[in-house]
C-alpha cells in the first residue's frame, strides 16, 4: 500500500512538473517581466504612445478598425488606440503586467486576453481577423523555432489589406530577460512566405531611454487586399 502511494505521488509530481514545464515553455519570453512589473509600469507609462509610434501612425486605418496588440504590457498603447476609437484586443501573458494594465486603463474599448506567442492558442479558437496586428518589442523574445511557428499564426490573423507592425530590439540583453537577435533578412523571408508585402523598414538608435548600446528596427508588412 505504501509503495503504491509513493508511486502515485511520484507520478502526480511528474505530471505537475510536466505541466509546469509546458507552462514555462508557453510563456518563456516573459522572463524578467513579472518580477519587475512595478518598475516597468513606471518606465513604460512615462513615454507617450505618440513618441513610440509616430513613425508608423500613417499605416493605421481609420477607426473603428480592429487592432490586436500582442504583448500589450502596461496597456499604454491599447489605451491610446481605444481613445482614438479603435476596437482593441490586448494580449498580455504576464499576469502582473496584465492586472496592472487593466487597473490603469479600464477603457471599455479594450478586451484583455491572457494568451501568448508563438501559438496564440486562445485567439486560435476565436473567429475574426484584424486590420492591424502590433508586436511592439515582442518578436525578439522568441527563439528561432518559436518565430517560425509564430509568423504563420500572426499572418492568419490579418484581414485582407491588414498590416502587421513590429519592432525589434538590438543590443545587450537585460539581466533576467530572454532575447534573441533577429535579422531583417529572416523577417522578410518569413513574411514573404505568408504572402505579406513589406511596407516599412526603419532603423534608429534608442532615443527614448538614451541607451547608446541599444538600437531598434521598425518593420511593417501588409496582407494584399
Amino acid at each position: 500500500m505504501r509503495r503504491r502511494r509513493i508511486g502515485w505521488n511520484a507520478c502526480a509530481a511528474h505530471e505537475r512538473g510536466a505541466y509546469r514545464d509546458v507552462a514555462m515553455q508557453r510563456v518563456s519570453g516573459t522572463a524578467g517581466y513579472g518580477e519587475n512589473a512595478d518598475a516597468l509600469v513606471k518606465q513604460y507609462e512615462g513615454i507617450s504612445f505618440h513618441d513610440v509610434h509616430r513613425q508608423v501612425m500613417h499605416l493605421l486605418p481609420a477607426p473603428p478598425a480592429r487592432v490586436l496588440d500582442v504583448g500589450a504590457g502596461t496597456g499604454r498603447d491599447a489605451a491610446a488606440l481605444a481613445a482614438k476609437g479603435y476596437a482593441v484586443t490586448a494580449v498580455e501573458p504576464t499576469r502582473e503586467l496584465r492586472e496592472r494594465a487593466m487597473a490603469l486603463h479600464p477603457e471599455p474599448g479594450i478586451e484583455w486576453l491572457d494568451d501568448s506567442l508563438p501559438d496564440l492558442a486562445t485567439l486560435a479558437g476565436r473567429a475574426g481577423r484584424y486590420d492591424v496586428v502590433m508586436l511592439t518589442a515582442v518578436w525578439m523574445h522568441l527563439d528561432e523555432a518559436e518565430r517560425a511557428r509564430a509568423m504563420p499564426r500572426v499572418a492568419r490573423l490579418l484581414c485582407p489589406g491588414g498590416v502587421m507592425i513590429l519592432s525589434l530590439r538590438h543590443g545587450p540583453v537585460p539581466p533576467g530577460r530572454r532575447m534573441f537577435e533577429v535579422t531583417l533578412e529572416e523577417m522578410t523571408r518569413a513574411a514573404e512566405a505568408e504572402s505579406l508585402e513589406p511596407v516599412l523598414h526603419l532603423e534608429r538608435k534608442d532615443g527614448l531611454f538614451n541607451r547608446a548600446e541599444v538600437s531598434w528596427t521598425r518593420l511593417a508588412f501588409r496582407r494584399p487586399a
